[in-house]
């Protein structure tokens, strides 16, 4: 069934107020798995029809394929591989993964536990004789910048610098004409140059020279397909960039505020340190760092849930919905470390599975573990916290917990 009936639900989900809490209104939502919207965009929300579409050749990840394009869109320049599809996208993924995982480097982030292990350390040791600690600036944003950081070869120094870029792109992906300034899209154009010129010219150092980070791999690299174009590297990097680091800030705070929120699961945590690893999954379906995919493509007419969407309409995936969907999950409001067969959307699915999920995961279960273990009597100040401004990579922009016992 299609309907307009829907727009308004959308539009308070997208609303900064309801940022803390969306999941009344994605059940709203659910009521009607297809709605199209008055822009002629459709927003999927339940959890069959968006895993379906995740799976479905039908829909393109490239800009160039809708029939009214997004604002910025000509300002983009060489799209990463997530904005691409096959085949380009799977060429551009098999490059990349040579350098970031199996089956070329399947010990990666195996062999980079000791140092996330004495990152967390060092990090929580700075908490000492303090009663109060913002667990976003104060840990889970520097402990994935500093590992994505060493990981690409980007100087760690640089980060206040390409914090800016990175914080007006993310303002930018969710920037809607109808409501937003202008400015916030022409930041977001002018900071996705500016990062764009600075990863160009640290990839400029790298060729022909020995390393053993990404960016050198990615500059040196003659394997059978052969090397990316310096412009594919910069796209590339540029992505590993932004998603190495924003999605697992979310993630490990989203986990944090859940552990203070249910207080016998933080204790069983502290208790069995082995509960993390279905506890992250959990938190990937409850809490999620990123809610929705604010874009996809029809190649052609698709028909989704009895509905006819049309060639070169704009589709969105509301992926935090779709995990709490009824119809999939058992109490899906519920968070339940126990849960078993835990099939959700935190990552996405389909050729587009989040690449860096592995290491997102790891970093996760190694932070929350020792945060658990070496915070004394932590205890949320404010609830709701603060939230960011992006409803598509969704959480808390401080977390300020107290510890002690005062």
């Amino acid at each position: 069934m299609t309907t307009t009936e829907m727009p308004d639900t959308l539009h308070r989900i997208l609303d900064y107020s309801s940022r803390s809490d969306p999941y009344p209104l994605y059940a709203e939502l659910r009521r009607t798995p297809v709605a199209r919207q008055e822009d002629g965009s459709y927003v999927v929300s339940t959890y069959r029809e968006i895993a379906d579409l995740l799976h479905d050749p039908h829909l393109s990840s490239d800009v160039r394929n809708l029939s009214h394009p997004m604002p910025g869109a000509a300002d983009r320049g060489t799209p990463s591989f997530i904005n691409v599809d096959p085949p380009e996208h799977d060429r551009l993924r098999r490059l990349a993964m040579r350098h970031f995982g199996p089956p070329h480097t399947p010990g990666l982030v195996t062999g980079l536990e000791p140092d996330l292990t004495a990152t967390v350390g060092s990090l929580i040791d700075d908490f000492a004789g303090k009663e109060r600690i913002d667990v976003v600036d104060d840990f889970a944003y520097p402990f994935p910048v500093t590992v994505i950081c060493h990981l690409l070869g980007v100087p760690r120094e640089d980060e206040p610098k390409f914090r800016l870029w990175v914080n007006d792109l993310i303002d930018a992906i969710a920037y809607d004409p109808r409501t937003d300034p202008k400015e916030i899209l022409e930041k977001g154009t002018q900071a996705r140059k500016d990062l764009r010129d600075y990863l160009g010219g640290l990839l400029e150092q790298r060729h022909g020279k020995p390393g053993d980070d990404l960016l050198t791999g990615m500059a040196n690299d003659d394997g059978p397909e052969g090397r990316m174009t310096d412009e594919e590297i910069v796209a590339t990097a540029n992505l590993l960039l932004i998603a190495g680091h924003e999605t697992t800030v979310n993630l490990i705070t989203n986990g944090m505020l859940t552990l203070l929120r249910h207080p016998e699961v933080l204790q069983r945590l502290r208790d069995d340190p082995d509960l993390v690893v279905p506890l992250v999954e959990e938190l990937l379906r409850y809490e999620p760092p990123v809610h929705i995919i604010p874009w996809r493509a029809a190649y052609s007419d698709i028909t989704v849930a009895d509905t006819v969407i049309p060639k070169g309409s704009q589709i969105m995936l509301m992926l935090a919905s779709g995990s709490r969907d009824p119809s999939h999950f058992h109490k899906p409001d519920r968070f339940d470390p126990d849960r078993q067969d835990n099939e959700h959307l935190g990552f996405g699915s389909g050729i587009h599975l989040c690449f860096g999920g592995p290491l997102a995961r790891r970093e996760t279960q190694i932070a929350l573990t020792e945060l658990v273990r070496r915070l004394d009597h932590p205890r949320l100040v404010t609830d709701p916290p603060p939230y960011r401004r992006s409803p598509i990579l969704r959480g808390p922009i401080h977390l300020t917990v107290e510890q002690g016992t005062g």
